[in-house]
């Protein structure tokens, strides 16, 4: 764990040893989050790297991070993926400036050395040196300085990486229920519709918590039930990993009744709020299944999300104790038509940093750390739903927040 301040033990204390009161100061306490960089992001976690449709090509790579750590992610020759440090075993400088592009070889720009596409060192200027004179001295051996690896595991196109050699497999990791609901979405090629990063004011677990929080979107998010994409009178659930990190809810609704009403209508509400043009959520029932909502979390920092026939990742970075940064990748599919692709993108308005559903989202967690802002004694109640971690048939809970913290507290010792 090289470059990080190594914590032993757990910097925050909690009230018990259960999981329904989380200890404010775990959002506030910089130890705290320097022991999150060492035991959750390069322990025996997964963590999104790519998607496999952006390394079509032998050469391609695509720079990204795991936690704080930066990370290279490319397709060698063979047409393997691999990933390792974006780091120079010589003088530790960043190799890979650009987020993606295509090279044969990986070289650094201070001193020269390169490497090939697994990360393996293959050159060192002037080893021999110049004129018979310098050079490195015969003790040193190209094979012994290859660059950290990262093993890398795939589902559905999408690319996975961990630092920890011990971790379970990916499949083993998500959870049947959690990989059926990765494949229920992603069930056909993807597609890039297009992509946006938004900085958050706040720590990152107050971001991850929000999308694991089913029953705050009747309350905050006033368009959602205004134009009834996702009540909690609709039918649904939560399904939660036994791990528990790893979860999905979904909502169900009647789109043919739906459709009825927007051709009787043109809008449904029940608050003073009307759209001008309703297109924006006019939707099909394109998995055959009336789930009008999933939104699925991998932890440590990925969703992935169905809202209608918006599809998206979002991937979340801790960039500090108070400041995360989120990365929206919209997507479609290789079989869509111009309309399909036009509704997708008309839809993509309801997410993202200015969305009429989630712009409130990146404001909340704001909120809440200003509040917590040298007055983080005391702890939150987590006990929506009761007080454990388990799959429920109903959204008016908060067993998957448990089920984040049951996997935090196992990896952190808390």
């Amino acid at each position: 764990m090289s470059g990080l301040n190594l914590v032993s033990e757990p910097n925050v204390a909690w009230p018990s040893n259960g999981l329904s009161e989380v200890p404010f100061r775990i959002y506030t306490d910089p130890a705290q989050y320097a022991l999150e960089q060492q035991r959750i992001f390069q322990g025996p976690t997964w963590n999104y790297l790519c998607l496999t449709a952006e390394l079509p090509h032998a050469g391609d790579y695509v720079a990204t991070t795991v936690g704080e750590a930066a990370v290279v992610a490319t397709r060698d020759m063979a047409g393997n993926i691999n990933a390792f440090v974006n780091r120079c075993a010589h003088r530790g400088n960043l190799l890979c400036f650009e987020q993606r592009g295509n090279v044969k070889e990986i070289s650094c720009i201070y001193h020269g050395w390169t490497y090939d596409l697994q990360g393996r060192l293959t050159g060192v200027a002037f080893e021999h040196g110049v004129k018979r004179q310098g050079g490195m001295p015969p003790e040193f051996h190209k094979e012994e300085h290859h660059l950290r690896r990262v093993r890398v595991a795939e589902i559905a196109g999408l690319v996975f990486g961990t630092f920890d050699p011990d971790a379970p497999d990916l499949e083993t990791y998500l959870g049947p229920d959690v990989c059926g609901g990765i494949r229920r979405v992603l069930n056909r090629p993807v597609t890039l519709l297009g992509r946006s990063t938004q900085v958050l004011p706040n720590n990152w677990k107050l971001y991850f918590e929000n999308v694991k929080d089913t029953y705050h979107a009747s309350i905050l998010h006033l368009f959602l039930t205004t134009f009834r994409i996702n009540r909690l009178s609709q039918p649904g659930g939560i399904w939660i990993a036994d791990n528990g990190g790893n979860h999905f809810s979904q909502a169900k609704m009647d789109y043919a009744a739906e459709d009825a009403d927007y051709k009787a209508a043109a809008l449904r509400a029940d608050s003073e709020f009307r759209l001008r043009d309703p297109s924006v959520i006019e939707s099909i029932d394109e998995y055959g299944d009336s789930v009008s909502v999933q939104i699925l979390t991998i932890f440590p920092g990925m969703v992935l999300q169905q809202i209608r026939n918006t599809i998206a990742i979002r991937v979340l970075r801790p960039r500090g104790v108070d400041r995360s940064e989120l990365d929206w990748i919209h997507l479609g599919f290789a079989g869509d038509d111009e309309a399909m692709t036009e509704r997708r993108l008309r839809q993509g308005n309801l997410v993202g940093a200015a969305g009429f559903i989630s712009m409130e989202d990146g404001c909340v967690g704001g909120f809440v750390q200003r509040a917590l802002h040298y007055d983080d004694d005391g702890s939150g109640i987590v006990m929506m739903g009761g007080h454990d971690a388990q799959s429920q048939p109903f959204r008016a809970t908060e067993a998957a927040i448990r089920g984040f913290w049951k996997q935090y507290r196992a990896l952190t010792g808390a």
